[in-house]
């Protein structure tokens, strides 16, 4: 794998990441919406990665080939089938007619830890290419 690829593959984990940061903030932005309808309210979310291997034409080939470029793809973003939050609220405006108000089945606590977690592999592939970029560097001071 030639020193270039790092980039690339760097790359797409950082893309990867924000995808997943995005779709952690879009949770807990929603964590408290509530519905009178168990249809209508919001359902947690979550992004689904799949390893990416292309050989030089950019044709994707077996994860067995040491010639192959790696990288993560976004393969799309998936709702939860958790349960949802039923509370009894007479006095809430969303509250159906038995006086009960759906909400979201996002764990805050567990997407807390999402965002972390997002953050620090973010901050791993950037450190990634800031170490490719330095080799690079030395190496084209080498021919000096």
């Amino acid at each position: 794998m030639a020193l270039g690829n790092v980039f690339d593959i760097a790359g797409s984990g950082m893309t990867a990441q924000s995808v997943r940061l995005n779709t952690t903030a879009s949770n807990l932005a929603n964590a408290q919406s509530a519905s009178s309808s168990s249809d209508q309210v919001y359902r947690s979310r979550q992004p689904v990665f799949s390893a990416i291997y292309r050989d030089a034409a950019g044709d994707v080939t077996d994860k067995t080939n040491p010639q192959s470029q790696a990288g993560v793809q976004v393969m799309g973003i998936v709702e939860s089938d958790a349960p949802l939050q039923r509370r009894y609220e007479p006095n809430h405006p969303e509250a159906d007619q038995e006086g009960y108000v759906f909400y979201p089945n996002v764990n805050v606590v567990e997407e807390m830890t999402n965002m972390i977690s997002a953050s620090r592999s973010f901050q791993a592939n950037v450190e990634v290419m800031n170490s490719a970029k330095q080799m690079v560097q030395r190496v084209l001071t080498l021919g000096q």
